[in-house]
């Protein structure tokens, strides 16, 4: 991104978040307010929002909540939703596989796929800690988890949506292997329009992921914008498309 800003001669400079304080080292020197953007850790949006910076950090609502995606979501139907304290008692520790998440784009722990088993001794792992014990940033007590049914994925990519326009994408899985390339197919760019044309309006900028299975294209998630990985994504494009917000007219 650094590379992209030089080159479209964007002004910027870079900062170390101090560890649960959420403050900024070097202190920023801000010439206006209204026309900055932080990428990084998610949690920047606490400062940007103590120092009434904007736009910021784009904040998302969870996906699953928004009721126009439900019927793109990947096995969203079907998921199952409990809070961490109430996994040991919820969950049958039949020897399942799931498909686990946090509801809230808080990276609280990454989707990944565990045993029932799995997932209940994590969860009294967390629970014997008091709140005071556990870290900011880290799964919590009343962190809401969303689980639903393993699914073979062949094809994964990320798509950056600015003011309802995809700007940019990124193929970033291609069966079990990584792979970064800026391309895409053109049924799933077709498909992922469809997902911002149904939801208008979710944040005036995101990520969403998609995929290919078995049983075609489907919606995988969202993420803030600001913490995302670029893979292999026209940063140029992107810049340019987030320095437009300078102007300080935004919608979240």
């Amino acid at each position: 991104m650094a590379d992209a800003l030089d080159r479209l001669e964007i002004p910027y400079t870079c900062h170390k978040v101090v560890p649960f304080v959420g403050e900024l080292t070097p202190v920023p020197m801000i010439d206006d307010p209204n026309a900055v953007v932080m990428f990084g850790s998610y949690t920047l949006w606490r400062y940007a929002q103590a120092k009434d910076l904007k736009p910021g950090v784009f904040k998302i609502r969870p996906f699953v909540q928004e009721k126009p995606w439900h019927p793109f979501l990947l096995n969203g139907a079907d998921a199952l939703f409990l809070t961490l304290r109430d996994v040991p008692e919820q969950l049958r520790d039949d020897g399942k596989n799931w498909f686990l998440r946090p509801v809230e784009d808080s990276k609280e722990v990454p989707g990944r796929v565990m045993t029932a088993g799995e997932i209940i001794g994590l969860a009294n792992k967390v629970l014997a800690l008091t709140e005071h014990e556990i870290p900011k940033g880290s799964l919590r007590h009343d962190t809401e988890l969303m689980f639903t049914e393993p699914v073979r994925i062949l094809k994964e990519w990320r798509l950056w949506v600015v003011r309802d326009e995809i700007v940019t994408f990124s193929l970033y899985k291609e069966g079990s292997r990584v792979v970064y390339r800026h391309e895409i197919d053109d049924d799933a760019l077709e498909f992922a329009g469809a997902l911002v044309m149904a939801n208008p309006d979710y944040s005036s900028a995101y990520v969403v992921d998609i995929c290919r299975t078995d049983h075609g294209l489907k919606m995988l998630e969202t993420n803030c914008i600001n913490a995302a990985g670029f893979y292999a994504a026209d940063l140029l494009k992107l810049v340019s498309s987030i320095d437009a917000f300078s102007d300080g007219r935004v919608r979240n």
